[in-house]
């Protein structure tokens, strides 16, 4: 009887299962294959670091990376696939195509959500910016040249400096990025900036590991991981905003580009001070307080060598005056002396005489 309902049993199993679509079935073991290869990526390369929610003091913001300078040129180069090589935004769209990682809309006011809801269809992003791309067995490809990855000049970067006060440590950690594509018009003008999505890093930082690249013009097999580019912080870019109550970036309330250079080097100047003041630095407090010691000094001596000479100036003159008053006073003795009584007494000359 056991052996009967146990049949039973699997005989109802299998044709619960042999009921559902075949598509359903392809795209469950799909996503079952995707999240054991990130699993995979991401214990054979553990590197992103979690920024703690409980930290003290943390600050983000945003920056622009025009990839045409020649620090942030390892992730523009090579342009084109060369000898097995490709660039960032490549290798990225080649994840992206393959459902590996997942990319997030990039909104009108230029805030992240990572979120199910914002997430971008491929398809859509392709149709929107004309990337040609053919489809075949429910899978999207695009040729390496029809990739547009040489109009990707420019990245959005997120960091996050922070203190942690578990291990008493200042960190800077990018924690987003965000791809754009600058595309001129028909007339030849000024090309605009079209974001083309948001990645979080700690989705993609495991795959980033993998991505090696150049990084030195004078030694050609020096090369390292975007991973370790990135956790190095080596890229350079201007702050174009900040997570503030109002929301704006800077161009909202700085009118001119000078007003914007100030306002950049005010926050950069911001990040440097905490990051000297915290503790874990006591190299730097020392440095800087031996520094304002001997600047202190410095100033004292200033001030008492100038007082020195101001006494001695004074000192100078009154000595000055007082031999002035004291020679009036004898000239005019002599001058009364001289003139006393209307005479003067007679003049007496010897003179010799001649034999």
């Amino acid at each position: 009887m056991k052996r009967l309902i146990f049949v039973v049993l699997a005989t109802l199993l299998y044709l619960h299962a042999d009921a559902q679509p075949a598509r359903r079935r392809v795209k469950s073991g799909e996503a079952d294959k995707a999240e054991k290869s990130v699993d995979r990526a991401s214990l054979q390369f553990p590197v992103a670091v979690k920024v703690p929610e409980d930290v003290v003091w943390r600050r983000d913001v945003y920056r622009q990376l025009d990839l045409t300078q020649d620090k942030n040129a390892p992730l523009y180069y090579p342009v084109e696939p060369s000898a097995g090589k490709i660039n960032l935004f490549t290798y990225i769209f080649d994840l992206l195509l393959t459902g590996k990682i997942t990319a997030y809309e990039y909104k009108l006011d230029g805030n992240e959500s990572f979120t199910s809801r914002d997430k971008v269809d491929m398809k859509e992003l392709l149709a929107r910016h004309h990337i040609y791309y053919e489809e075949e067995n429910g899978r999207m490809r695009v040729s390496a040249s029809d990739i547009p990855s040489a109009e990707v000049t420019r990245y959005y970067v997120k960091e996050s400096s922070y203190f942690d006060q578990r291990t008493s440590t200042f960190r800077t950690k990018v924690t987003a990025l965000c791809p754009v594509l600058m595309r001129g018009d028909d007339f030849g003008g000024e090309a605009t900036p079209y974001p083309l999505f948001w990645l979080r890093y700690d989705d993609v930082s495991a795959y980033l590991a993998r991505h090696a690249m150049m990084a030195s013009n004078y030694n050609n097999v020096t090369n390292m991981t975007a991973a370790d580019y990135f956790a190095m912080n080596l890229y350079d870019g201007k702050i174009y905003k900040t997570n503030n109550m109002q929301g704006k970036v800077l161009a909202n309330y700085c009118k001119t580009d000078s007003a914007m250079a100030n306002e950049q080097k005010k926050i950069e100047k911001q990040l440097v001070d905490f990051e000297k003041h915290v503790w874990g630095h006591t190299d730097s407090l020392a440095v800087d307080t031996t520094a304002v010691e001997e600047a202190a000094d410095k100033k004292k001596e200033k001030v008492s060598r100038a007082s020195r000479t101001t006494r001695r100036t004074q000192s100078s003159a009154a000595d000055r005056k007082k031999t002035k008053s004291e020679k009036t006073t004898v000239s005019k003795t002599r001058r009364s002396g001289s003139s006393g009584g209307g005479q003067s007494s007679p003049r007496v000359t010897v003179r010799r005489q001649r034999r």
